[in-house]
């Protein structure tokens, strides 16, 4: 559940550490000034580790991949 949460900017000088934990936890908070959103803090998303291969048998190319389509020899020459 993600919620969002406005502070202005000066709320957010005074309590940054307090607004970085609530953003870690996956809360977002929006920064305004003059009652106007201008930045917003959010939970850094981490990837998971990339795993080679771990796509085998799910990609092919079609045999005629580097074949030059008719309609651009044109484009070729």
């Amino acid at each position: 559940m993600r919620t969002e949460r406005y502070v202005n900017i000066a709320e957010a000088k005074a309590r940054l550490s307090e607004l970085v934990e609530k953003a870690a936890s996956g809360e977002e908070i929006v920064i305004a000034r003059d009652h106007k959103p201008v930045a917003k803090l959010v939970p850094v998303r981490t990837h998971a580790p990339r795993v080679p291969g771990s796509a085998k048998g799910q990609v092919w190319i079609a045999p005629d991949f580097d074949e030059i389509p008719d309609d651009f020899h044109d484009y070729t020459r």
